[in-house]
């Protein structure tokens, strides 16, 4: 491998800071668990809605209005935090792919370089499905945060 390859390798080591971890953008498998605790609100949703949010029976004891609207503003920060996450690993890798494709452009004959691309444009592919698994994750929080709570709070409209 040649030095250049091993210090770009160094440099682009770059991690995400994440609640409860941080996203390493080199790892997929560590950038997988990390986006694992950061969906945790959405994996919690029903519970989270069934615990704080009262039933007729029960809704002068709480403040539904506010529990829903609590509930979800940290599930839209939750969501934005997740997308900037994986787009920036995205654009990281990105970067990684072009630069080992320009090299590979200087010396077509080198295993390594083509093993590395190969194994960098892999990651980006597993990446970039991974934008798809978050809107599958926020339609369905979504979905359920807006069958318990449509009659206590109606979200801003996004444009």
């Amino acid at each position: 491998m040649s030095n250049n390859l091993r210090s770009r390798e160094r440099t682009s080591q770059s991690t995400m800071a994440a609640p409860g971890g941080t996203l390493n953008c080199e790892d997929f498998s560590m950038f997988q668990e990390v986006l694992k605790v950061m969906r945790t609100i959405d994996d919690r949703i029903v519970y989270s809605l069934n615990t704080t949010v009262p039933t007729v029976s029960f809704s002068g004891k709480v403040d539904a209005v506010q529990t829903c609207k609590q509930l979800y503003e940290s599930m839209m920060e939750a969501h934005l935090s997740r997308d900037k996450a994986i787009k920036t690993c995205i654009a990281q890798t990105s970067e990684v792919v072009g630069q080992l494709r320009e090299e590979r452009a200087k010396d077509n004959e080198n295993l390594a370089l083509n093993k590395q691309l190969r194994k960098e444009q892999t990651k980006l592919k597993l990446m970039q499905s991974e934008l798809n698994v978050e809107e599958v994750v926020n339609d369905r929080s979504l979905k359920v945060f807006s069958e318990r709570c449509r009659i206590h709070y109606t979200p801003p409209k996004v444009d």
